[in-house]
């Protein structure tokens, strides 16, 4: 008996081990087993990408309004369905000269998925990018930043990055609760070289101007610039 409550308890902690392993590789920002991964540049330079997820909506214009009056060229992780939904101003998006990347198609997590249903979810939305006008490199973010082998293993056959981040204050409902609680946690964080990522989409007017505004001029104020991702990787 002895025996067997030995092999059973040796059993379910290499399940537990194997699962934890799994869940911190599934939510790793800086690893993943096959292709690249880019969470921030090291750099010296005080300068930072701000990148927005999801989207776009019916609120494109004002966010684009207020980039433009803190003069930031942004990147923007599109989702396929939104982009259907609405086509116009994702071309806007384009017209204004951001960067556009892509963040699949139906915004699932991309994890335990066919092969087939991967590589349908990133292509389509890359041809609806396409079709909004976009002509740059088209960068790819996972939703919720979830991976395990498949998706990472498609990228590196297509020669394509993961892009992640390293700030990214919605992931801690003790700072996600108001913009009064983000800005500060952003301009804290930020270092040189910073992939910042915000889910601008899901907030009022009011509340998009104040975020943007507030980090822009925190930022500046500290010596930074910004860049799209793309620029910051050259």
């Amino acid at each position: 008996m002895k025996k067997i409550a030995a092999i059973l308890l040796i059993s379910v902690s290499v399940l537990l081990l194997s699962a934890y392993g799994l869940y911190k590789l599934m939510n790793a920002c800086t690893f993943q087993l096959f292709g690249e991964v880019v969470s921030s540049l090291d750099t010296n330079q005080k300068t930072v990408a701000l990148t927005f997820d999801d989207g776009p909506n019916d609120k494109a214009d004002h966010v684009l309004h207020t980039l433009e009056q803190a003069n930031i060229k942004a990147t923007f992780f599109l989702i396929g369905e939104s982009i259907e939904k609405y086509p116009e101003e994702a071309e806007k998006l384009v017209q204004a000269g951001h960067e556009i990347g892509n963040h699949t198609y139906s915004h699932q997590r991309m994890i335990f998925k066919s092969p087939s249903f991967i590589e349908n979810e990133i292509e389509k939305t890359d041809q609806l990018i396409r079709e909004a006008g976009y002509e740059g490199e088209i960068l790819f973010r996972p939703p919720y930043g979830k991976k395990i082998l498949g998706l990472p293993y498609y990228l590196s056959q297509h020669d394509r990055k993961t892009i992640t981040w390293d700030v990214e204050p919605e992931s801690y409902p003790e700072v996600a609760k108001s913009p009064e609680t983000i800005v500060p946690y952003v301009l804290q964080h930020t270092k040189p070289g910073s992939i910042i990522l915000l889910h601008i989409w899901h907030y009022s007017k009011e509340k998009q101007s104040y975020i943007i505004e507030n980090v822009a001029k925190g930022l500046k104020e500290k010596g930074y610039t910004f860049q799209t991702v793309s620029q910051l990787l050259q």
